[in-house]
C-alpha cells in the first residue's frame, strides 16, 4: 500500500493520511445534513409532495455519491480530495431548475446524468483543456462568486432573516423568533471557529447549534442514534428511466442550457479545487498537475453515480485543503474519507432531526468562502467588469444560477469587441452566446 500511494516518496505516513482522511471528513460531513433538506425542499413548506425529492433517499445517495467519488480519487487518481454532491449546484437543482423553471426532479437528475456523461467524453478525448482556455478566466470568478451570493440569499431565506415583502420584493424578518435566533447563534458560533482555524468548524457549528435547539426545544430529539440506512429505491435509477418515460422533457432548448449549467460550473470548480489542493501539497511538477485527466475522470464518474443514485452533481472539495493541512498528501486520505461516508449512513436518525435553521449557518459560511473570487477579477477594465457583475448579481436577483451565466456570457462578446478585442474571443464563447440568447427570447 505504501508503494501504491507513492507514501514514502511524498514524505507521509498511514498515522498522518488518516488523520487528515478524518478532517477532510468532518469538513465536509454538513453535506450529509444540507443536501437532502435542499433537494427535498424542506424549506418550503406548501409545495405539493409531487415536487420534492424523497429526503432519506437524497441522504444515501449523498453518502453513497461521496464515499464512490472520494474511493475513486483516491485510487485512480491518488490525490488527497474528498467529493460529495456540491453546494450551489444543489441550490440550483432544487431552487432554480424545480422551483423556478417547475422542472419535475425525475428530469432535472437526467440532465445532472447528461452533464456527467458529457464530462467524461470531454476528458476522455482531452476536450476539456480547449473549453477551459475558451472561456476567460474572469467570467470563471464570477461565476464562482455569483453562486457564493446566490447560496447566502438561500441560507437566510432558510433562516428566516431575509423574508418576502411585497412593497420592495425582499425584506428583514421577525429576529426574535426562536428558529431564528437560532440560526443568528449558530452563524455566531460558526464564525468564531472558522476565524480561528477549527478544522470541521462549519460541521461543529451545526452540531453545537442542534444541542442548543434541542435544549431550548427548537429541534427535535432524534427517536435513536443509529439504524440501518434509509432506502434509495424512490430515487435509484429514475434518471435513467426518465430518459425513456418523458423524452418530450429533456431533448428541448431549455435542459439545453440546463445540462451546460451544471456542466460548467463542475468543470471549473473541479479544476479550479484540483490545482489549489495539489499546491498547498506540493504535488504541482513544473506548474502541472500530474494525472489532470484521472482526477476529472475520478469527478465525471461521481457525477454520473450520483445522478443514478439519486442526487445533484457530485464535485471536488476545497474543503479537502483542511485535510491537505493535517498532513494527507496521497490518495489513501480520500479512501479514508470515503470509507467514513459509508459509515455515516447508519447514522441518518441523529442527522435527520437537523432542521433548515440549523444548516443556514453552513449555507451563509460556504458563500463567503465562495465570494473571495471577487478579488481575483480586474474590476479597472470596463470591458470585463460589466460581464462579470452581470453574471454575479443576477444569480441572487433573478434566484437562477443559469441566467446570472447567461447574462455574463451575452455581455462578454459584445462588450470585448466594442474595445477592439475581438481577437481573444474564442470561437466557442461565440457559440455560448447564441445559445444563452435563444435561451432568453425562448424561455424568459
Amino acid at each position: 500500500m505504501r508503494k501504491f500511494f507513492h507514501m514514502d516518496e511524498l514524505g507521509t505516513t498511514y498515522r498522518r493520511e488518516m488523520i487528515g482522511g478524518l478532517t477532510t471528513f468532518l469538513s465536509m460531513a454538513y453535506i450529509l445534513v444540507v443536501n437532502p433538506l435542499t433537494l427535498s425542499l424542506q424549506s418550503i413548506p406548501d409545495l405539493p409532495d409531487t415536487m420534492r425529492m424523497d429526503h432519506g433517499a437524497v441522504f444515501t445517495a449523498t453518502a453513497l455519491a461521496a464515499a464512490i467519488g472520494s474511493i475513486i480519487m483516491g485510487l485512480l487518481a491518488k490525490y488527497p480530495i474528498g467529493l460529495a454532491p456540491g453546494m450551489g449546484l444543489n441550490a440550483f437543482f432544487a431552487y432554480t431548475v424545480i422551483l423556478t423553471y417547475g422542472i419535475p426532479w425525475q428530469t432535472a437528475l437526467t440532465g445532472v446524468l447528461f452533464s456527467g456523461i458529457i464530462f467524461i467524453f470531454l476528458t476522455m478525448t482531452g476536450l476539456r483543456e480547449t473549453i477551459i482556455n475558451s472561456i476567460p478566466l474572469e467570467l470563471k470568478y464570477a461565476v464562482g462568486a455569483g453562486i457564493g451570493l446566490f447560496i447566502t440569499f438561500v441560507g437566510f431565506q432558510n433562516a428566516g432573516i431575509i423574508v418576502n415583502d411585497d412593497a420592495v420584493l425582499v425584506g428583514l424578518g421577525d429576529l426574535s423568533s426562536g428558529p431564528t435566533l437560532l440560526t443568528i447563534f449558530g452563524l455566531i458560533i460558526t464564525v468564531i471557529m472558522m476565524t480561528k482555524g477549527v478544522n470541521g468548524g462549519i460541521f461543529y457549528g451545526m452540531l453545537i447549534t442542534a444541542v442548543v435547539g434541542m435544549i431550548f426545544g427548537l429541534v427535535d430529539l432524534p427517536a435513536k442514534i443509529v439504524s440501518a440506512a434509509p432506502s434509495v429505491a424512490p430515487t435509484f435509477g429514475v434518471a435513467l428511466e426518465n430518459i425513456f418515460q418523458t423524452p418530450g422533457d429533456i431533448f428541448t432548448l431549455q435542459m439545453l442550457v440546463i445540462v451546460l449549467t451544471f456542466l460548467f460550473v463542475d468543470f471549473f470548480d473541479t479544476a479550479g479545487t484540483l490545482v489549489a489542493v495539489a499546491t498547498q501539497a506540493g504535488l504541482m511538477k513544473d506548474n502541472k498537475l500530474p494525472r489532470a485527466g484521472k482526477a476529472l475522470l475520478a469527478d465525471s464518474c461521481a457525477t454520473v453515480a450520483g445522478a443514478l443514485l439519486g442526487t445533484s452533481t457530485t464535485t471536488s472539495y476545497i474543503e479537502s485543503s483542511a485535510g491537505v493541512a493535517a498532513g494527507a498528501r496521497t490518495g489513501l486520505a480520500a479512501v479514508v474519507t470515503g470509507v467514513l461516508f459509508l459509515l455515516s449512513l447508519f447514522f441518518f436518525p441523529l442527522l435527520s432531526v437537523i432542521t433548515s435553521h440549523v444548516t443556514a449557518p453552513a449555507i451563509i459560511i460556504v458563500g463567503v468562502l465562495m465570494v473571495s473570487a471577487l478579488g481575483r477579477i480586474d474590476w479597472t477594465k470596463f470591458e470585463i467588469a460589466v460581464p462579470a457583475f452581470l453574471t454575479i448579481i443576477a444569480m441572487p436577483l433573478s434566484y437562477s444560477i443559469a441566467t446570472g451565466i447567461a447574462m455574463g456570457f451575452i455581455f462578454y462578446p459584445i462588450t470585448m469587441l466594442v474595445k477592439g478585442r475581438g481577437k481573444e474571443i474564442h470561437p466557442i464563447m461565440y457559440f455560448l452566446f447564441v445559445v444563452f440568447v435563444l435561451y432568453f427570447v425562448f424561455l424568459k
